[in-house]
C-alpha cells in the first residue's frame, strides 16, 4: 500500500520543478514580443511648433494613435520646440540620452552630415509618391539609418510626417532676376538654400517658431517655410507681401521620429511595432490633411491679407535649376555618403520613369499661371 503522505510530497515536489521549467528560449521571446504591461513614457522634443497644420501637429496625432493603441500604457510626451533642448540640437540629446526622442527633419542636421537633407526634401523632385517609393521600397530607409549609424548617432528614424509641395518663399518686394535676390538676408531650409547662397543670398536656418520675430525686426528679408496654411499660422502675410510659387526647392518633404537607440532596443517588439505604424497612418494623415487646407489659406492670403501669389518665370526656374545641379554636383564630390546616397536616388528615379514618365496626365496651368 503506498503511503499517502509520500504521494502527497512527490506530488508537490514534481509540481515546483515544473513551475520551473519552460521551453528553451520562451523567457527570451515573453520578454521580446509581449507588452507584459509595463508602462512607457517618452518625451518628445518637437523642432516646429505643434499648432502647425500637417507639419506640427503630426506628431501629436502619433501620440494619440500610440496611446489608443495600448490604452494609454505607452505615452509620448510631446513638447513644443525649445521646453527641453533647443531645436537644433535635438538629434544630439536624443543621441545621447539627455531626452528619450525627437521630431523635425533630417535636413536641420546638415552640419553634421552632408547627406541628411536627402532624407527630408530635395529641389526639383522627387515628388511625394516616388519620394516614399524609393525610402520604403528602394533604400531610402537603409541608407538613412545607415547614415546615422556610421556618424555615430544612436538613434533609430521613423519617417513620421510627409508633405507634398511648399511655396517658395515670402518676400517683401517683387523678385524677377537675379540681381533682385543678391544680398537678401533670407531663412531658407536644406538644400535649396544652398543654391540660394550661390545665388548671391545671405542664408540661414532656423526652426519655424523664430522666423515672424526676425522678419519683424528686419534680421531677415525674406523668407521660405512650409505650405501656405502652415505659413499662415506664423503670420509671414503681416510682414511680407510677396508669395512665390512653385516651390522647386521641396517638391515634398519628409519629417521623422528620432527615437534613442538604447530605448528603442528596450521596447518590446510589440510596442516597436506600434510606434512604427502609428508613424506610419501619420503620413497618410499629414500628407492628405496638409493637402486638403491649402486653397482655403491661399484665397484668405489674397482677399484679407494683399497677398500677392506670383510663379517664377521660365528663366529664373532654369536659373534655380542650373545652381541646383552645381551644387549638387558640388557635394557629391566632397563627400562620398551624400554621392552614394544621390547616386542611388538618380537610380531609382531613373526606373520610376519608365511608369511615372507614361502614366500620369501632364498637368494643365491654371487661371494664376
Amino acid at each position: 500500500m503506498v503511503n499517502k503522505d509520500a504521494v502527497t510530497i512527490l506530488t508537490l515536489v514534481l509540481g515546483f520543478i515544473c513551475i520551473g521549467c519552460e521551453p528553451v528560449g520562451s523567457s527570451d521571446i515573453r520578454n521580446k514580443n509581449s507588452t507584459s504591461g509595463v508602462k512607457v513614457e517618452l518625451k518628445v522634443a518637437a523642432c516646429q511648433p505643434t499648432n502647425l497644420p500637417g507639419l506640427g501637429d503630426a506628431i501629436l496625432g502619433v501620440a494619440d494613435r500610440v496611446r489608443a493603441m495600448t490604452s494609454g500604457r505607452v505615452e509620448l510626451d510631446v513638447q513644443e520646440p525649445g521646453a527641453l533642448v533647443p531645436a537644433l540640437e535635438v538629434l544630439d540629446a536624443v543621441s545621447s540620452g539627455t531626452i528619450e526622442s525627437g521630431f523635425g527633419p533630417a535636413g536641420f542636421w546638415a552640419g553634421k552630415m552632408p547627406a541628411a537633407p536627402l532624407f527630408s526634401a530635395i529641389p526639383f523632385g522627387p515628388e511625394a509618391g516616388e519620394y516614399i517609393a524609393w525610402m520604403y521600397h528602394g533604400d531610402g530607409l537603409e541608407l538613412e539609418q545607415r547614415m546615422y549609424s556610421e556618424a555615430g548617432f544612436q538613434v533609430v528614424s521613423l519617417p513620421c510626417a510627409l508633405l507634398a509641395a511648399e511655396t517658395s518663399g515670402w518676400f517683401r518686394k517683387p523678385v524677377d532676376t537675379v540681381e533682385d535676390l543678391r544680398g537678401l538676408k533670407m531663412r531658407f531650409y536644406g538644400l535649396g538654400g544652398q543654391v540660394m547662397q550661390e545665388l548671391g543670398v545671405a542664408v540661414t536656418v532656423m526652426p519655424g517658431g523664430e522666423i515672424y520675430q526676425a522678419l519683424e525686426k528686419n534680421i531677415l528679408d525674406a523668407t521660405e517655410f512650409s505650405m501656405p496654411a502652415i505659413d499662415e499660422k506664423l503670420g509671414f502675410s503681416r510682414v511680407a507681401k510677396y508669395n512665390y510659387y512653385p516651390g522647386w526647392h521641396q517638391q515634398a518633404t519628409l519629417l521623422e521620429l528620432l527615437i534613442n537607440k538604447n530605448t528603442w532596443d528596450s521596447l518590446s517588439k510589440v510596442d516597436q511595432s506600434i510606434i512604427s505604424n502609428a508613424c506610419q497612418a501619420a503620413m497618410l494623415d499629414s500628407f492628405a490633411k496638409s493637402e486638403a487646407i491649402q486653397a482655403d489659406a491661399i484665397r484668405r492670403n489674397t482677399d484679407e491679407r494683399g497677398v500677392e501669389n506670383r510663379v517664377w518665370s521660365p528663366e529664373m526656374l532654369d536659373l534655380y535649376e542650373e545652381t541646383w545641379h552645381d551644387v549638387v554636383s558640388r557635394e557629391a564630390a566632397q563627400d562620398p555618403f551624400f554621392k552614394e546616397v544621390w547616386e542611388n536616388l538618380q537610380s531609382f528615379r531613373s526606373h520610376y520613369r519608365e511608369w511615372g514618365g507614361r502614366a500620369f496626365l501632364p498637368r494643365k496651368k491654371t487661371s494664376a499661371q
